[in-house]
């Protein structure tokens, strides 16, 4: 009996390892298993495309560079320079004395200015206004012929080289595009001087100009590139796009801007 009962007994503590086994080898696979908890969803559904309007990111783009043409007379890019110069005796289709505070009579032909920029000239001087800011249209367009009275002029007086400096040769001033105009305070402080720099008007442009579509043109410390002496004054019309990238971007000339090549002479 005493074997027996031992016999029996081994066979039950037997049995009952290889059942704790079976459970436990059980439970560990149960446990490896996927499972398809809330987190397990989320993964899925955060690796799955958007679908159109449920939280689709929105990709940057960058500026589009070829939006207008730099050699085309219609558009608002048109650089020209002493290297780029425009065609003989040109004339823009569409001048037109702006209804904005002048500076001569309107009778003068430096009092015109393009229509297609007029509306933005407008916005720029009524924008002006509100902030105090009386501004004047010293200078608009001017043709190939007027402008060969002032260089000529300016040879006389100064030299070639010196006035090659600051005003440009017949048939390269960024004037006769009708684009181009010459700010100056109703006193007509710093008129044409590097001073209008620091007038409030001259602050003002710097500040807000790009907002209208505006940029100065021949910014300082620029001169190897535009081949001009520093002018606070001369604003030329580019549009809203291009003069808020190029104020966003710090780049402060229009050759650098479109990689063209630098224009300090006429060779």
């Amino acid at each position: 009996m005493v074997v027996y009962t031992y016999v029996m007994n081994k066979k039950r503590v037997t049995a009952l390892v290889i059942v704790t086994a079976v459970v436990a080898i059980g439970v560990t696979a149960y446990l490896l298993l996927p499972r398809k908890d809330n987190k397990s969803t989320v993964d899925q559904q955060s690796q799955q495309p958007a679908q159109d309007g449920q939280n689709k990111p929105v990709e940057p783009q960058g500026f589009n560079k070829n939006m207008f043409a730099l050699d085309n007379s219609d558009s608002p890019w048109w650089v020209v320079n002493k290297k780029r110069p425009l065609p003989a005796g040109y004339v823009p289709p569409d001048l037109g004395v702006p209804p904005v505070k002048l500076r001569l009579a309107a009778s003068a032909e430096q009092m015109q200015y393009r229509k297609s920029a007029t509306p933005a000239l407008e916005e720029l001087f009524a924008a002006a206004k509100q902030d105090g800011i009386d501004l004047v249209f010293g200078s608009g367009y001017r043709s190939e012929a007027l402008q060969r009275q002032f260089y000529n002029s300016y040879v006389a007086s100064d030299g070639q080289e010196a006035a090659d400096r600051y005003s440009a040769r017949p048939g390269t001033s960024e004037h006769q595009t009708g684009l181009s105009f010459d700010a100056t305070a109703s006193n007509g402080a710093c008129h044409l001087e590097k001073c209008f720099a620091d007038t409030p008007e001259g602050k003002w442009l710097v500040a807000n100009a790009h907002t209208y579509g505006f940029i100065v043109r021949y910014a300082q410390g620029k001169e190897a590139i535009t081949g001009y002496d520093y002018e606070p004054w001369h604003m030329r019309f580019v549009g809203k796009e291009l003069a808020i990238e190029m104020h966003r971007t710090g780049v402060q000339t229009l050759e650098e801007y479109f990689n063209l090549p630098p224009a300090p002479s006429y060779n």
